[in-house]
């Protein structure tokens, strides 16, 4: 398949998910929620590799998003806060990146200790 086609297709859906945001900020959140990235890529994964690797791939990519989206699910907690408490977006989103990081790396310390490295 065309990178160009696989650009265009997703491009489109994340513009979907941003213009139904716009109008409901319940269903579209529900919509972002959705796993449509991690789905997008493991229908081109199965459109373009084959057998073994499809599958050791596939598997592979579900398992390790399971485990990187953790970090990130505190934030949403804090965001809201944050701006409610008149903190300016910027600021919101570097702690955002800033958080999620720290809280990676710390998920990525335990996980190893136990036997699951995820880097």
């Amino acid at each position: 398949m065309p990178i160009v086609l696989k650009y265009l297709i997703t491009a489109a859906i994340v513009v979907l998910v941003s213009e139904v945001a716009k109008r409901s900020d319940k269903i579209g959140a529900l919509i972002a929620a959705l796993p449509v990235v991690t789905s997008i890529a493991m229908l081109w994964m199965f459109v373009e590799l084959k057998g073994d690797e499809q599958v050791e791939r596939i598997g592979s990519h579900a398992w390790y998003t399971f485990w990187y989206v953790l970090p990130t699910l505190p934030m949403f907690l804090v965001i809201p806060s944050l701006l409610k408490k008149g903190m300016h977006f910027g600021w919101v989103m570097l702690l955002y990146a800033l958080g999620t990081m720290v809280l990676f790396v710390a998920l990525h310390l335990v996980m190893k200790k136990l036997g699951f490295p995820l880097m």
